[in-house]
This record gives C-alpha cells, structure tokens and sequence, in this order.
C-alpha cells in the first residue's frame, strides 16, 4: 500500500500496524515448518514462541481497549515463553485472531480519543500514548521475525522491502506511482 499523506492519526496508526502486520505475514509464509520452532540460542526465542508472545500482548491491550487496564488480570505474560504453539495452524492461528484484536480495537476510535486517559500496568497513558507503546513493541517483535525468517530461508528469501541494489529503480517505480512505500 502507497503511503498517503495524513494528519489522521488513526488512519495513520492503522497504515503502520497493517504495514506490520504483512511483513510478519510475508515472514511467516516464507519460513519452513520446520524452522519455527528453532531458536538461535539459549536465550533466544523462536518464532513460534514470538508470536505467542504477540498473542498474549495483542489479547491484554486491546480487549475492552478504552474500558479497562490493558494488562489483564488474567495475563501470565511469562508463559507467553513456554510451551509455543506446535503447528502451522496453531501458530497461524494465534497471529490473524489476535490482530483482528488490534484492527477491531483500531478502526472506531477518532481523534477525540486521542486524549483520553487509560491505563497499563495501573499506570496512566493517553489513548495515543497507548497506541505508540504497541507500535513500538509490535515493530520490534515483527523485525526479530523477519530477521529469524530471513536467516532460514537464506538465499531463497524474497525480499519484504527494497532489493538490494534496487534502491534507485524503486525511487523511480515510486516517483512515478507505480510501486508501494509502505
């Protein structure tokens, strides 16, 4: 998707979580079943175990969003990084119904709720501070999935961005509207 020029935070915030969102998707399509459990090292996590983390995260903050603490009683955040999910399915699973979480959460809010107060961890936070920890956070962990998805693959891996080298052509396909920025 092209980027367009905003003010709209919202309009903006959900462009970036969905931009997210498809390099995780392009991650997640690209790595062999077999290297999703596979973790670089001791205090590694694989990216099975990332995305069970995600889950876990996307549930607590965005369920009752405005309505109640984003860290849910019923949150055991350090069992996110045990026992992950075990297929395909599973995995798969966890990532479209908790980002639907996201996007459902997302999509209503205006402007006007920028300002509103809610909390995290009982700790105060304007609705766009809110909105910008997740940004953070889940920009973080998709990266640490390309990056893992992008060591399996290896050579075979097709490139979620810019292709190297291609960094002059793609400035033209963009000038002249023809290829996507975000």
């Amino acid at each position: 998707m092209a980027l367009e020029f905003t003010t709209d935070y919202v309009k903006d915030s959900l462009s970036l979580f969905r931009y997210y969102k498809k390099l995780g998707d392009g991650a997640l399509q690209q790595t062999p079943d077999d290297a999703l459990h596979i973790t670089l090292d001791d205090e590694s996590n694989s990216i099975a175990t990332i995305v069970k983390h995600m889950a876990g995260n996307m549930r607590s903050r965005w369920t009752d969003f405005l309505t109640s603490d984003g860290e849910k009683p019923d949150r055991h955040r350090d069992t996110e990084f045990e026992t992950p999910p075990e297929t395909r399915a599973e995995i798969m699973a966890l990532w479209e119904t908790n980002w639907k979480l996201v996007f459902d959460a997302l999509e209503p809010l205006t402007e006007a709720d920028m300002g509103r107060k809610i909390p995290i961890r009982g700790e105060a936070h304007s609705v766009m501070q809110a909105v910008n920890r997740q940004m953070g956070h889940y920009a973080y962990h998709v990266g640490q999935i390309v990056f893992l998805a992008k060591h399996f693959v290896g050579p075979n891996w097709k490139t979620l961005s810019v292709p190297r080298r291609q960094s002059a052509e793609y400035n033209e396909r963009v000038a002249s509207g023809k290829a996507s920025q975000r």
